[in-house]
């Protein structure tokens, strides 16, 4: 489209003379900001803003059977809602590549910071009470990714597991406030030509080479990343920013605290 040639115009423009689109540093945040219980018929909820980008993640427990070949994992199940109303982009139907993967993303980052303590919803070796993680986008103007992905954890740790009573679950009643022991944060820089900025908006994302998320947990873990795009990142940068990534998820950690508890 003509219209994203001349914002990526732009923002390459602006940074070759080290300025981004609004003002913020290279890598700096916009605003953050967590509000939780906002699903009153989930089991845990958390709407998430960071800049003028809202998600909105939704956890819900439900009877279902044990993967066969991770019985001791437990059942996380994490999709992805792109709405048509978040961006012009965005259609109807089928899910997307971009929905996709961001569910990936974000269900990889859960699984592998080995946080859920799925000991409380083993009933037997046929019947578990399996953990479904609903990600939607409401308004995206860039950097969905990590907005997801707090949206996510602070929705997880607020989540309260219904009573399970004669074979059925009693969301009338709980169980317990769901074990999530970490606090898994997403952070996604992009390349445009030789810069590397941190929570692109959207005009910046027009302008992208290559994209890497990465997802940390306490104590300095990288627990997954992801790479998408044609541009490479070399091994100096990519240590760089894994470091930048642990002071930002740490700031980030205090936010969702604050807001969850």
């Amino acid at each position: 489209m003509i219209l994203d040639e001349v914002k990526a115009a732009y923002a390459k423009d602006l940074l070759k003379e080290g300025k981004r689109v609004d003002g913020r540093e290279f890598l700096e945040y916009r605003k953050i900001s967590i509000e939780k219980g906002v699903i009153p018929n989930a089991e845990g909820s958390a709407l998430v803003n960071i800049g003028d980008t809202k998600v909105v993640a939704g956890v819900k427990f439900d009877l279902t059977e044990p993967y066969p070949d991770s019985e001791e994992e437990g059942v996380l199940v994490t999709s992805a809602e792109l709405s048509p109303l978040a961006h012009p982009e965005f259609k109807a139907g089928r899910p997307s590549e971009e929905s996709i993967e961001l569910a990936r993303v974000i269900d990889r980052g859960v699984r592998s910071s080995k946080g859920i303590d799925f000991g409380p919803l083993t009933i037997s070796e046929e019947k578990v009470i399996g953990v479904y993680l609903d990600l939607y986008i409401i308004d995206n103007c860039g950097d969905m990714m990590d907005a997801a992905g707090i949206a996510a954890a602070a929705a997880l740790k607020n989540a309260r597991i219904p009573k399970y009573e004669d074979e059925k679950l009693i969301r009338e009643e709980t169980a317990g406030t769901l074990k999530f022991d970490k606090t898994p944060i997403a952070n996604t820089f992009i390349k445009i030509g030789d810069k590397i900025i941190l929570d692109p908006n959207e005009v910046e994302e027009t302008a992208s080479d290559g994209k890497l998320t990465l997802t940390t947990v306490e104590n300095n873990i990288l627990c997954a990343a992801q790479k998408s795009g044609a541009a490479g990142f070399k091994i100096d940068e990519v240590i760089e920013l894994l470091d930048k990534a642990f002071e930002k998820s740490n700031e980030i950690r205090e936010i969702v605290k604050k807001a969850v508890g």
